[in-house]
């Protein structure tokens, strides 16, 4: 066999690996942080308005969570008038979950059962005399 047909079976082959890659690469499922991550990118303004208004709070929010449950506690002088809890998995997107708060609630208690063990980004958002806040924190469950 003469060095050409090597060159062109090596070619041949290179050139079918290269096939195969990129086929395997379009099949991947590339999801996104949220679903409307970009309509959230351009509202992010008031995100940050948020955060800056959690750090002037002389008491925080306090987040404890177990493998079962999860409470969160305003203090005493904190009255929401309303608020929300999400559950972010960053690996699984079906395990995420969303919780309304009550106004005027000042503890707020939550069944965890049915979650799979890992790890959570807790993103609470809630308003409190007419200003926006939000606090995040990463729990393992």
């Amino acid at each position: 066999m003469n060095p050409g047909k090597w060159i062109f079976v090596a070619f041949v082959l290179f050139a079918g690996f290269i096939g195969a890659l990129v086929v395997v690469c379009m099949r991947q499922d590339m999801p996104l942080v949220s679903a409307d991550y970009y309509k959230q990118e351009l509202v992010y303004q008031s995100q940050i308005e948020r955060i800056q208004n959690t750090q002037q709070l002389s008491q925080k929010p306090v987040i404890v969570a177990t493998r079962n449950a999860m409470k969160v506690t305003f203090d005493s002088t904190q009255h929401i008038q309303q608020g929300e809890l999400q559950l972010f998995c960053p690996s699984n997107a079906r395990m995420d979950r969303t919780f309304t708060l009550t106004p005027d609630q000042r503890e707020f208690d939550t069944n965890l059962s049915g979650l799979v063990a890992g790890m959570y980004r807790v993103k609470l958002f809630w308003t409190m005399n007419g200003k926006d806040y939000y606090q995040e924190e990463i729990v393992n469950l």
